[in-house]
């Protein structure tokens, strides 16, 4: 399959930024084809502009020059992964960005009828599959009493954004600012072994 992995961390020598180089390695090692960005390491401009924002639903213009590459390589993947920390309870402002900037109508989505109060319709019909990596500074307790959103962003909103049969694989590892440095190397052993099987 080729995957498109999509990285949010600014730090390449993070833990995160380990998971996302573990995460393409090992679907390199599966025979994948695997499409790596790091929306840092890119220089993308997470700010949805005034004049995108007016063009939001004038498709195909609304495609510009400078989002175009990204979403020619949304639409060219078969399967996405997205490693991210999670940031008071969201997505980095950058990943999120992403998702204003990219996931645009005529793209991921089509409204049925029109306008902007037509029926919402998946686009990424070549998506097969989708997971999320993902690392909490909060324990799953204090997360749990917050809803977890991203959690549930990953499991209800990306499933049906992406209409996969089964739902985002998610994993995550909590409270990581107190782990030991065995519970953070397990979890990037757990990572090798469910993106191997991808």
């Amino acid at each position: 399959m080729r995957v498109h992995v999509i990285h949010a961390h600014p730090v390449e020598s993070s833990l995160n930024r380990a998971l996302f180089d573990t995460v393409v390695d090992a679907l390199t090692e599966a025979g994948h084809e695997v499409d790596a960005l790091s929306l840092y390491d890119a220089g993308f401009d997470a700010v949805l502009s005034r004049t995108e924002r007016l063009n939001y639903h004038d498709v195909p213009d609304n495609v510009t020059p400078l989002v175009g590459p990204y979403v020619d390589r949304l639409l060219a993947a078969e399967a996405l992964v997205f490693v991210h920390p999670v940031w008071n309870y969201g997505y980095p402002a950058i990943l999120k960005g992403y998702f204003d900037r990219v996931f645009l109508p005529g793209v991921s989505f089509t409204l049925d009828g029109g306008g902007d109060r037509g029926r919402v319709v998946s686009n990424l019909h070549r998506i097969r599959k989708v997971a999320f990596v993902t690392t909490y500074g909060g324990s799953r307790w204090r997360t749990m009493i917050m809803g977890d959103p991203p959690r549930r962003l990953a499991r209800r909103w990306a499933w049906v954004t992406f209409g996969t049969r089964l739902p985002p694989k998610f994993l995550a590892l909590y409270d990581v600012n107190n782990s030991t440095p065995e519970r953070l190397g397990g979890f990037v052993d757990k990572v090798r072994r469910a993106m191997s099987r991808f």
